[in-house]
This record gives C-alpha cells, sequence and structure tokens, in this order.
C-alpha cells in the first residue's frame, strides 16, 4: 500500500490473500498428512473382538459301540453339545505387503498436489478479475479528469460569453447555450463519480483492503512468450505424477503379503475335543502362526487397468496441448491488439494539437462575430472526444499488455 494508491500488483496480492479458497491449502495439506497418518497405521497390529454363539443340528460324536463300551466301564462320555459359544481376541501383524502401504502414501501425496495445483489454477483466474476492475478503475479516472478539463473550458468560454453580452457583442441565448452545455458535462462527472464509487467499492471488498485511488501501471510487457510459469502447466504435471504412482501401486498388487498372527478365545468347545465331549466347561484357547498369501487375481485386470492409466495420461497430455493451442491463439490477437494500439496512439496527440488549434479558431472567430457559439461547442467537443480518445487507446493498450502477462504468467 503506498500514499500516491493501491498499485496493481498490491491489488492482485491483496486479493489472492482475500479470497475464500485460500484457506483451501491449508485444508489440503492437513487432509494428506491424516490420510498418509492412516495408511502408515497399516503396519500396525490389527486387532479385532469377537463374539458368538451358535446351534448346531449335528456335533461330532462318539460312535455307539465306543460310548457302550465307556458306560460299562462306569464313564459317562456326554459328547459334544450342539450349542456352543466363544468370545475371543485375533491379532494380525503385516510383515511385508509388497510395497502395497508404500504405493498408497505415494497416491494420497499425489492426489493432494493434484488438488493444490487445481487450486492453485483457480486462484489464479482472481488475477483476471482484479484486472478487469483495476483498468476500468483507470478509464474512469481519465474521463473523470477529462470531464473537469471539458467543464473549465467551457466556464472559460462562459465568461467571456458573459462579457460579450455585457458589450452588446453576443446574444444572451448564447451564454445560455454554452452554460447549458456546460451544466450537461457536470451531469456526466456525476454518473462518472457514481461508477467509480461503484467500482472501488467492489475493488475493495475483493481485495479486502480500501482502493481509494489506483496508480497506473508502467508499459512493460511479458519478458516471455512460454506458458511454463502458468500454473495449469504444474497441474498437468501433478496429474500425470499420480497416474505414475497409481500405475507402480499396480505392482505391488501382485507381491505376495506376508503376516503373522495369533487367535485366542474363551468358550466352548475348545481346541482338546475329546476333553470336551467328556466335560462342558469352557477354556482358553490361542494359537499363533504365519501367513503367507499371494493373490494373483490382479493379473485378471493388469493389462486393462494399465490401458487405462495410459489412456489418462493420453488424455492429460491432449488437455495440456489444448491449453497451450488456445494460449497461443490469445498471445497472437492480444499482441496484434498491442500493436494496434500503439499505431493508433502515434497519431493521438497530433489529432489533439489540431483539434486544440481548431477550438482556439473558433474561439476568436466567436469573438469576432464570424461563427455562432454552436459552432465552437462542436470544435470543443471535438476536442474533448480527441483527447478520451487518446486515454481510452492508452488504458486499453495496458490492459492487453497485462492481459498478454497473465496469459504467460510472466
Amino acid at each position: 500500500m503506498t500514499g500516491a494508491g493501491q498499485t496493481l500488483e498490491e491489488c492482485q496480492t491483496a486479493a489472492e490473500r482475500n479470497y475464500p479458497l485460500i484457506s483451501q491449502f491449508g485444508l489440503i495439506e492437513k487432509t494428506t498428512e491424516l490420510t498418509m497418518a492412516n495408511i502408515r497405521k497399516g503396519w500396525l497390529p490389527q486387532v479385532s473382538a469377537s463374539a458368538q454363539a451358535t446351534y448346531q443340528s449335528d456335533v461330532v460324536s462318539w460312535p455307539d459301540q465306543i460310548k457302550t463300551t465307556y458306560q460299562q466301564m462306569g464313564i459317562d462320555m456326554k459328547g459334544l453339545r450342539k450349542d456352543q459359544y466363544r468370545v475371543g481376541i485375533d491379532i494380525n501383524q503385516t510383515v511385508y505387503d509388497g510395497g502395497a502401504i508404500r504405493s498408497r502414501q505415494a497416491i494420497a501425496r499425489e492426489q493432494g498436489n493434484v488438488q493444490t495445483a487445481q487450486t492453485e489454477v483457480d486462484l489464479y483466474a482472481v488475477r483476471k478479475r482484479v484486472d478487469e476492475m483495476y483498468f476500468a478503475l483507470l478509464m474512469l479516472d481519465e474521463q473523470i479528469q477529462l470531464n473537469k478539463d471539458l467543464q473549465e473550458l467551457l466556464a472559460s468560454n462562459e465568461r467571456k460569453l458573459e462579457s460579450m453580452v455585457k458589450g452588446g457583442t453576443a446574444a444572451e441565448s448564447d451564454l445560455h447555450n454554452v452554460k447549458a452545455e456546460r451544466l450537461n458535462v457536470a451531469q456526466q462527472a456525476t454518473s462518472l463519480e457514481s461508477n467509480k464509487r461503484m467500482l472501488q467499492s467492489m475493488l475493495s471488498t475483493f481485495c479486502g483492503i480500501e482502493v481509494k485511488s489506483v496508480v497506473k501501471p508502467e508499459a512493460t510487457e511479458a519478458a516471455s512468450q512460454l506458458m511454463d510459469n502458468r500454473p495449469e502447466m504444474r497441474l498437468f504435471d501433478a496429474q500425470l505424477r499420480l497416474a505414475d504412482a497409481q500405475e507402480k501401486s499396480l505392482n505391488s498388487a501382485l507381491m505376495p503379503k506376508l503376516g503373522v498372527f495369533a487367535q485366542g478365545y474363551y468358550g466352548y468347545p475348545g481346541y482338546n475335543m475329546f476333553e470336551d465331549m467328556m466335560s462342558h466347561k469352557w477354556s482358553l484357547n490361542g494359537i499363533v502362526g504365519a501367513r503367507l498369501t499371494w493373490n494373483i487375481g490382479a493379473l485378471y485386470t493388469r493389462k486393462n487397468d494399465k490401458a487405462k492409466l495410459q489412456t489418462q495420461r493420453d488424455l492429460i497430455a491432449t488437455n495440456r496441448e489444448v491449453f497451450l493451442f488456445n494460449n497461443r491463439l490469445e498471445l497472437l490477437r492480444q499482441n496484434e491488439e498491442i500493436a494496434r494500439y500503439r499505431k493508433l496512439m502515434a497519431a493521438d496527440q497530433e489529432i489533439i494539437d489540431l483539434r486544440a488549434s481548431v477550438r482556439k479558431a473558433a474561439e476568436s472567430k466567436l469573438a469576432h462575430g464570424i461563427i455562432d457559439v454552436n459552432a465552437l461547442i462542436s470544435e470543443i467537443n471535438q476536442e474533448n472526444a480527441a483527447r478520451v480518445q487518446q486515454s481510452m487507446h492508452e488504458i486499453e493498450m495496458l490492459k492487453q499488455i497485462y492481459d498478454n502477462r497473465f496469459t504467460t504468467n510472466n
């Protein structure tokens, strides 16, 4: 912020900081960190608790001959009960996952990068909206100043006509004609000031700072016509890296998985079936072991999955080429517009000088009674139109220059 007013760069920076989308960067980073932290927890032991009660239509039982033999020995072989119960805990620990967790982390990281790059693209568009309002304000400032100059010129001629009316060399209707024209120009100033206040309010709200005045930027054109600095290019790169990470995860899906496990439960029946057939008591039971799994089902879809990822890469490459093609066309148009305005501006000052000379001659002619006041007003308006045209050409050229810089981000 400067005492003379806000520059375009200051407004753009303030608008980007003020725009609600800026908070999305922190949210994306936090979400990515939480996602990766959750994925890392895949290395922690996975514990599950369960409880079940069942009733079976049949259970393992002793053959009748054995039961009869035990009964003769005075031993009551009850056999297993059909109602069974267990409350247990299962613990699984991954030892080797074939790189699956690492691949999921890489995908999560690249997904966060894609979201960040997309947010940068959306935020970059804010600059364009600031440019539109900024240069509209510049144009209004120029028009307001020219309006003041025109009012002063009309007021000067009005004072001359008052003297001429008093001296009897001009009709009072001529004085009224000039005065009416001055009041009409003053009305235009009211509309211009109203539009300026509206634009100031809009730009101030958009930027989050009070914009009282704006500074005309320098006519510094983009140093490069390349578009490597555009955030869209970083988005395309991030999307390609995400596709690469997803392809690497296809490889990890083919690798074997090794883990250890422990299972324990309290219930009936236990692992000692013969004892449980004699006694229906609940018992503690446990088992530990290692498990190697190799799911080759990923081979069935691997070819199609890789083809889908290649199609995705081709689509990204096509989008990049379309973006570059459209922006090259836009650069050609902008450069042509800049050249056109430079040519127009080369003659603007000469036109103004000629119109000013004609207007001064008309003032002299009116003083000598050679022309009427309508001819003078016409010349005054034509001179003002030439000045307005010069200002419009300058501001429009500046806008095209900064549109060009926006296109290249240079």
